[in-house]
């Protein structure tokens, strides 16, 4: 067992999965995520996206990929013979854990590209998915020069910044007792009949980003008393904080995540 497992087994040890038993009754199956129901508000926190300081090119990851085929610099993808490159659209989307590109790179705020495109952040009716932003692409693949949103999991700043937020707001402070549920599709459908969840301190909450069992940060995480509940969708862009008005006006008037009221959604 490497020292990363063991000390993920000691800080967050796994506990029977009837400690979901609540959420299932609650919110119905959780193979994507345990979505859960406002209690009594709740919003909804958008992964974050990023921008080349020189802008986005003219180009698509899409065309690139195709011009890179084309003059033999990559490879196609074959998949039981199949050549993904002439079915599948290079999106330039990721799925998992993301953080911050590195230098050049500046954070693009969804308001900030939904006043540029002329169109609402997230459609009416519509959840934070690849489906928002349709006219900042080109034939569904997004311009060189902008990273996407992640799907399915939290970026590492808005992860840290949420747990920092949430032990602020908890009484206990970073002593709060939470757990933490990934789902089968995050651990790549190795079971179905024993959920995955561990459970430890709100303080000790930045390891489960690292850990090795999965590429994602937790399907849901909550606390102990179910004060609050998030939840990141393995199919959507945003996380769903559901708790009382107090935490949810945080989250809104927070300098650093960006987290918007969806209330068809709510």
């Amino acid at each position: 067992m490497s020292e990363e497992s063991n000390l993920m087994s000691s800080l967050w040890p796994l506990v029977p999965s009837g400690a979901t038993d609540w959420l299932l009754e609650l919110c119905g199956d959780g193979l994507t995520g345990f979505m859960p129901p406002a209690m009594p508000d709740a919003v909804w926190v958008l992964n974050a996206m990023y921008e080349h300081e020189h802008g986005p090119a003219d180009i698509s990851y899409h065309e690139y990929r195709q011009a890179r085929l084309a003059d033999g610099s990559a490879s196609p993808h074959i998949v039981a013979g199949i050549d993904l490159d002439a079915v599948v659209v290079d999106t330039g989307g990721g799925l998992g854990r993301a953080q911050h590109p590195g230098p050049g790179w500046r954070r693009l705020r969804w308001a900030e590209l939904a006043r540029r495109t002329g169109g609402p952040a997230v459609p009416d009716g519509l959840m934070p998915s690849y489906r928002c932003f349709p006219s900042a692409k080109k034939e569904g693949s997004w311009p060189l020069g902008m990273v996407p949103p992640a799907e399915g999991s939290l970026d590492r700043e808005t992860w840290n910044r949420l747990i920092a937020i949430l032990t602020e707001y908890s009484p206990a402070g970073p002593d709060t007792r939470c757990l933490a549920y990934y789902s089968p599709l995050v651990l790549g459908f190795t079971d179905y009949d024993n959920l995955h969840v561990r459970a430890d301190r709100l303080g000790d909450a930045e390891i489960l980003y690292d850990q090795s069992e999965a590429d994602f940060s937790p399907s849901n995480l909550w606390a102990d008393d179910r004060s609050w509940v998030l939840c990141t969708d393995y199919d959507l862009w945003a996380t769903k904080i559901a708790g009382p008005p107090a935490l949810i006006n945080v989250l809104l008037n927070d300098f650093e995540i960006e987290a918007v009221r969806l209330p068809w959604a709510h």
